[in-house]
């Protein structure tokens, strides 16, 4: 009778999944270091197959092209080709999806399901809302990047339509980022972009290459490339007529705080630059001291820190090897088994070949090889223009503290190898901020969307306080 039993579940499991009508909208949240990220697919069956587009909303990101939509019985693929993703999943019981989302190198688990008409997928509460009229000018703008050979799209806004002004170039942190760099409903780019206009400096934002208006392919970009896009807004600007040529700056933030050094140490036409958390320490380190930070704010044991800690170690030192990217691969495969066998089955997530396959991809891609080598110092001994440097005291992924003091002491050496003594360096700490520059209460990721506010006025204010005291606008 068993069997019998068994046989017939299965058969009506089989039979459910075959009739199972994809069309509709597929609700799911991607646990991304802390934070949750709604995803929403829309899935359409026409006479030739299934086609479907993605929404990520808290990112202002909709109807993204699924370049490519699979559905073969219970299994779903979905390809966006344009930011470098793929969603994989599997049809249960239950008429939930679950799968895998993969993207710039990270597989992370995401379920899909169907939302009911009246529930609510979710709310935010946002206090510094950026929306027209505006009293300044504004206009959409295309420039390209022909090394690369993309076109990159974003918004100009200057303080009139005629004029000279000063301007800067925002710079965007780490994944694919619009030009309101937003997240979790989050917009700090249109935030920082509105306060600088109303007081007399130009901003251009615009989209990363392969999101939004921009063409080209983030998945397979790395920071390299993404400051020769920043490279190309700066040249953009400079066949502007309304912009003061000698007045044109750089804004970073997160990687962008990388970016902004590499481009204006290679750039004399940089007049400034302000490195908001930007980092000041080579990736492998920021790395250490940000799982350990996070880890600890989030309740994690110090021996599971430590652990964590030792078997990173040991990813990044064969990393930084820069050998054959095969046998870079086939050695973390081996160090990670190694040393996934020999934990307890308590601090496991699956089996060993599972978590290989989850983590392997988060080191063994382009972008992040790159970060791990990556020394932002040399950088900064060229970057010969005025710098602020701005963290937040309870910033847990740039922590202020290390990195601070990384970046003062790069800049010092450059003005001293070039014989001239420490010029226009002011580096901050602004006490209570996050890696977001909000208002928080411990730092951790978790809150950044449980925060109402955008970006702190505290900030705003130091960055332009600091321009007019350079004499960058009035």
């Amino acid at each position: 009778m068993k069997k019998i039993g068994l046989l017939f579940s299965a058969i009506l499991l089989v039979f459910t999944n075959f009739a199972q009508d994809f069309n509709g909208d597929w609700y799911g949240e991607l646990a991304v270091g802390g934070m949750k990220l709604p995803l929403v697919f829309h899935i359409a069956k026409t006479e030739q197959g299934y086609t479907s587009t993605m929404d990520s909303p808290s990112q202002k990101a909709m109807g993204m092209t699924v370049d490519n939509t699979e559905i073969n019985g219970d299994a779903v693929v979905f390809d966006l080709t344009s930011i470098g993703a793929r969603y994989e999943g599997k049809l249960n019981a239950e008429q939930q999806l679950i799968g895998v989302f993969h993207q710039g190198g990270q597989s992370l688990d995401l379920v899909l399901y169907k939302p009911k008409s009246e529930e609510v997928v979710h709310t935010f509460v946002r206090t510094q809302l950026v929306s027209p009229p505006f009293p300044y000018y504004t206009e959409e703008v295309t420039f390209e990047n022909k090394s690369a050979g993309i076109t990159l799209a974003g918004t100009l806004s200057l303080p009139a339509k005629k004029g000279k002004f000063p301007v800067v170039v925002l710079i965007s942190g780490s994944g694919p980022q619009d030009r309101n760099e937003t997240i979790l409903d989050h917009e700090p780019f249109a935030v920082i972009a509105d306060y600088l206009t109303r007081n007399g400096v130009g901003v251009l934002r615009y989209d990363d290459r392969g999101v939004g208006k921009s063409t080209g392919n983030f998945g397979t970009a790395t920071t390299t490339d993404f400051s020769t896009d920043a490279e190309a807004a700066l040249n953009y600007l400079k066949q502007r007529k309304e912009v003061n040529k000698s007045k044109i700056g750089l804004i970073g933030h997160s990687e962008g705080g990388i970016i902004a050094p590499m481009v204006a140490a290679r750039n004399k036409d940089v007049a400034f630059i302000i490195m908001l958390a930007g980092p000041g320490l080579p990736g492998a380190e920021i790395l250490a001291l940000q799982q350990a930070l996070i880890a600890r704010a989030d309740g994690a044991t110090e021996a599971d820190i430590e652990k964590n800690a030792a078997i990173s170690k040991g990813l990044f030192a064969i990393v930084a090897k820069e050998q054959d990217a095969a046998v870079t691969t086939q050695e973390l495969k081996a160090y990670l088994e190694k040393e996934l066998n020999a934990l307890p089955d308590s601090l496991k997530n699956g089996s060993t070949e599972k978590m290989i396959a989850e983590i392997l991809p988060g080191v063994d891609n382009p972008w992040m090889k790159e970060f791990i080598r990556y020394d932002p110092r040399p950088a900064l001994r060229k970057v010969s223009c005025p710098v602020l440097a701005l963290n937040g005291s309870k910033d847990l992924q740039v922590p202020a503290k290390e990195n601070i003091a990384a970046i003062e002491k790069a800049l010092n050496e450059g003005w001293i190898e070039r014989g001239k003594k420490e010029k226009h360096i002011e580096l901050c700490i602004l006490d209570g901020l996050n890696h977001l520059f909000q208002e928080c209460e411990t730092g951790s990721p978790r809150e950044y969307g449980e925060i109402s506010q955008t970006f702190s006025p505290q900030a705003l204010t130091k960055m332009l306080d600091w321009m007019r005291d350079q004499g960058i606008v009035k």
